[in-house]
């Protein structure tokens, strides 16, 4: 023992001398308070510090938590034997004392702190080896379902403490597509976007994730790690449409009313009702537990049905999933009592109408709810007015308001009219409506003509159209001003070309034949005409139109002589001004309905430039035409009969005449008696216009210009000043030799050149 205690000392001696602990001032000094900082896991026999003390103390004393690991030498050397271990003690709290050589404290004691400083030396580990969780199908992403959590014991304010989490590992893994991500600070797994759009219950109900930890925040080749696994459950996303409720209408419960309820995956969603058609009061809340509520008494017969929708946004107020659509429908209570159609139902039946026939429908209105009972309703006759022949003559169904004749037929003469009270239920309620019942006469007579035969009528084929042409009369015994007693008149043989029509007077039931289409002798000369008499309402059982509803009328139409037509009323031709005597220029043609042979002859032809062939139309022209004279060429052609009464029309013809070059041009003007007196104080100038009558072109015409003798010519010049259409001729004094009397001046024309 005595070997290893000298051999131990001559280690620290050795130590004390290479490490330079024995220099005063840095690794030694006077017995004061000290903080050392030391690095756990360092090898034993480490010196600390060395303690100078008065020259009284003869040895240190050594006291607090040392741990048997730190010691101090009698010269003052502090050491530490064993590695030191933050975790099992992170500051060690120390007391130096210097003694004399009986022992007594001269100096001290001094407290000496030692702060363990910590490296890597632990792994981060997971609290479970195993996690497990769920998450809902279409949740938000980003937002954390779980939670993983791994521990380290160094010193999380350091590197060695701090930890990074990563999902290095997710099965199935779907088309390679993550689904779920982690906080790496924090171990908070969630969904990525396409694990909320996609993760699907019935698909893949389960997923396992390897998550691994890594401490010095894994940025370091000597970091520690740990790997746990967490089992994921997928459930179904409870944001679901509701069903549809029914509300019953007009509650007397308190509101508001809870309807129906909608509830987001996470329990933190912002709720609110959306409806599209914006009323003005809408009777529905949702609180912030997803809660719906009706908040007042609703009446189905202003609105049925209400639909809108549930949506659920994040705290920042995004759209966390797409609105759910909320049906409510308005559940009928019997609270509206049975409507009358109007004050009076008038109702009409035929007297002599056989026991069962139905005689109309009283159509009663209930605002409840169809085929529901509360809109079922009853009818049933409760009086009679009057009572005649008997009460009970009329019955009425018991669900369809239709009447019928109950026990016989009815007579007008009885009573032309009954009225009866009908009262209308529901199951509730009872209401009282009025039905009138008049009594009209059956249509049991046939109109019947006065005469049968009209006998004969002559007309000419150019009678006017609506001219009343005969008047036929027949009668009815039925009821005056009634559907039984009314006639209309049709013809049924005879006037296939519907050249008749006829008229009935609604309140003698006269008719008036007349005349609707011109009549043809050519076409029918002679029409039998058969007249028929008929009533709106047909007749009754048994009863059948005979020969005394007819009537005959011959009407024998007469020729008239009518003059020839023209095939048109103006007709049209053009030919160049230029064109030889004998050109033909147009024909015409006309026919006479008769069809007697036609003469034609020219009307107007003042300049006498045209004639026509008197049997084919054709006209030709007989001298030379001149645009210049007259452009537009109009006369009359006649068509006239040969033989009968020589009867005549007429229609027009114009010819137009298209321009040639054949007129010379000319002074506007007539220049005479223009005089320039001899000595001229000043030159002088005329100016001339020369025109032409041939038709403008669209390039217009030039003109050239020359004095009419060669000595004008000698004293004078010309200036053109322009050349199209219009040309001035501009003179100016040459030579002042004495008086000239200018008389002419010519102008020749110059055709204008093509582009």
């Amino acid at each position: 023992m005595m070997l290893q205690a000298q051999l131990h000392c001559l280690c620290l001696f050795t130590l004390y001398l290479t490490t330079g602990y024995g220099q005063e001032g840095k690794f030694s000094g006077p017995l004061k308070p000290m903080t050392f900082s030391i690095f756990e896991g360092q090898g034993p026999s480490q010196i600390i510090f060395q303690f100078k003390a008065s020259p009284l103390a003869v040895t240190f004393k050594l006291t607090g938590e040392t741990d048997d690991i730190f010691q101090i030498q009698p010269d003052g050397l502090l050491y530490h034997s064993k590695a030191l271990d933050r975790e099992t003690r992170a500051v060690h709290k120390l007391q130096v004392s210097a003694l004399d050589a009986h022992g007594n404290t001269v100096e001290g004691p001094v407290p000496i702190t030692i702060e363990v400083k910590d490296i890597n030396d632990n792994r981060p580990v997971f609290l479970q080896p195993k996690y497990e969780g769920s998450v809902r199908q279409n949740s938000r992403p980003g937002k954390p379902f779980m939670y993983v959590n791994a521990t380290d014991l160094d010193d999380p304010a350091t590197p060695n403490g701090e930890l990074i989490y990563q999902i290095i590992m997710q099965l199935p893994k779907v088309n390679n597509v993550m689904y779920f991500q982690i906080n790496n600070k924090t171990g908070a797994i969630s969904l990525t976007l396409e694990g909320s759009q996609e993760l699907d219950p019935l698909k893949n109900p389960s997923y396992k994730l390897v998550v691994s930890v890594e401490d010095m925040g894994g940025q370091n080749e000597h970091s520690f790690s740990d790997s746990t696994s967490v089992d994921i459950m997928v459930k179904e996303n409870i944001w679901k449409t509701p069903e549809p409720v029914e509300i019953e209408e007009n509650s007397t419960n308190p509101y508001p009313i809870k309807i129906t309820q909608v509830r987001w995956n996470d329990p933190d969603a912002l709720y609110s009702l959306v409806d599209k058609e914006k009323p003005s009061q809408f009777p529905f809340s949702i609180d912030q537990e997803g809660d719906i509520y009706v908040t007042q008494p609703l009446d189905r017969e202003e609105k049925d049905a209400y639909v809108f929708y549930a949506a659920a946004r994040d705290e920042h107020g995004k759209p966390l999933a797409f609105p759910l659509k909320i049906q409510v429908k308005v559940k009928d209570i019997n609270d509206n009592p049975p409507t009358c159609p109007s004050t009076v139902t008038v109702l009409e039946v035929q007297e002599d109408e056989q026991i069962g026939s139905s005689i109309g429908t009283l159509m009663a209105h209930d605002m409840d709810e169809e085929n529901t009972m509360n809109s079922v309703l009853r009818y049933r006759i409760v009086d009679q007015t009057p009572k005649v022949p008997r009460d009970g003559l009329f019955l009425v169904q018991t669900y369809s308001g239709t009447f019928q004749l109950a026990v016989q037929s009815l007579r007008k003469r009885d009573t032309p009219q009954y009225n009866l009270t009908v009262e209308v239920s529901d199951k509730d309620f009872k209401t009282l409506c009025f039905v009138q019942i008049n009594i009209i006469d059956i249509n049991d007579q046939i109109p019947i003509f006065e005469e049968s035969d009209y006998g004969n009528l002559t007309l000419p084929e150019d009678t006017a159209i609506g001219t009343v042409i005969l008047t036929i009369q027949a009668t009815d015994a039925d009821e005056p001003y009634t559907g039984s007693s009314k006639i209309l008149y049709r013809i049924t043989q005879g006037d296939s070309e519907g050249c008749l029509e006829i008229e009935t007077d609604p309140q003698t039931n006269t008719g008036y034949v007349k005349v609707k289409k011109p009549l043809d002798f050519e076409a029918v000369a002679v029409h039998n005409i058969v007249f028929q008499a008929e009533n709106p309402e047909p007749l009754a059982l048994g009863v059948q139109y005979n020969a005394s509803s007819s009537a005959t009328f011959r009407l024998i139409v007469t020729d008239v002589n009518e003059a020839p037509q023209f095939s048109q009323q103006v007709y049209q031709a053009k030919v160049s001004e230029d064109v030889a005597k004998g050109t033909k220029v147009g024909n015409v043609t006309a026919k006479d309905p008769e069809g007697l042979d036609i003469s034609y002859s020219l009307r107007g032809d003042k300049r006498g430039w045209l004639k026509i062939d008197p049997v084919t139309g054709e006209i030709f022209s007989v001298a030379p035409l001149d645009r210049e004279a007259e452009s537009l060429y109009q006369v009359q052609v006649v068509a006239t009969e040969v033989g009968g009464s020589s009867l005549s029309s007429t229609a027009q013809f114009h010819l137009t005449l298209t321009d040639v070059n054949d007129n010379p041009p000319r002074l506007v003007e007539e220049y005479t008696g223009l005089f320039f007196c001899y000595p001229l104080k000043a030159p002088g100038s005329l100016i001339f216009e020369a025109t032409d009558d041939d038709q403008q072109s669209l390039r217009g015409r030039h003109f050239t210009f020359s004095l009419g003798s060669e000595s004008l010519q000698k004293d004078w010049e010309v200036s053109k000043i322009n050349g199209i259409i219009l040309a001035v001729v501009f003179f100016q004094i040459k030579k002042n030799k004495g008086q000239h009397n200018v008389e002419s001046a010519q102008a020749s024309e110059v055709k204008p050149l093509r582009n």
